[in-house]
């Protein structure tokens, strides 16, 4: 009888408690830690049941086996960056400031969540494999990429920026700037002798790729790609 309610007297839940969608974001929650710290390759299914506080027979039941779980995380991960990207509303404000706070979040987001940084390193390593094989993650950028268009043609069509920028290739490169800081972040501060984890360092970072992409945007009184 005693061991019958151990668990409750620690304080931790019961397994199976709290209903399907409980326990299933506790196995994804548990499964990003684990393959953001040991990559996909080196992630075990036993320590993802360990840290959920349940059973393999369980996450097999949701996700199929390490490679359905894993395409789930992903979807999770990326599904959380995009919801934050919708309350920007940035179809509310004027094009150079829609830029800024696009740019700003993603820096920021980038900063925050290392855990998606280490995901999409890893993601890399397998070309892209696991993420292919995910119909949401493509839709996911669908409406991301349409207010870009939006703000790009609004810019545009007031003279702010240039024309013809292709909204995808936008957002590579708006993405690439935040990325590549924090995904290489330790192997920069080496290779020149700063700590680029510094909070004045990332600040001024951040300034720097805001004013790198609207430069970029803007033009000349001439109608030209604006120099400075």
């Amino acid at each position: 009888m005693g061991g019958v309610n151990r668990s409750r007297r620690r304080g931790r839940p019961r397994r199976g408690t709290g209903g399907p969608e409980l326990s299933k974001q506790r196995i994804l929650d548990a499964a990003t830690a684990e393959f953001a710290q040991n990559g996909f390759g080196g992630a075990r299914i036993n320590e993802i049941a360990r840290r959920a506080d349940t059973n393999k027979r369980m996450l097999y039941h949701y996700f199929g086996g390490k490679d359905g779980l894993y395409v789930a995380v992903l979807e999770d991960a990326y599904g959380a960056f995009r919801m934050a990207e919708r309350k920007l509303s940035i179809d509310d404000l004027a094009p150079d400031e829609g830029v800024r706070r696009l740019v700003e979040f993603t820096f920021d987001y980038c900063a925050e969540n290392p855990r998606f940084i280490a995901l999409l390193n890893n993601e890399n390593l397998y070309r892209g494999r696991h993420v292919r094989k995910s119909a949401r993650v493509r839709s996911l950028y669908s409406p991301l990429i349409e207010t870009i268009e939006r703000l790009l043609e609004r810019g545009s069509k007031d003279g702010t920026f240039r024309n013809g920028i292709d909204p995808v290739r936008f957002y590579i490169s708006v993405a690439s700037l935040a990325y590549f800081y924090f995904s290489n972040v330790h192997t920069l501060s080496a290779a020149f002798g700063r700590d680029f984890t510094a909070a004045a360092e990332r600040k001024a970072q951040r300034r720097h790729v805001v004013d790198l992409v609207l430069s970029a945007l803007r033009l000349d009184r001439g109608g030209r790609l604006a120099r400075k």
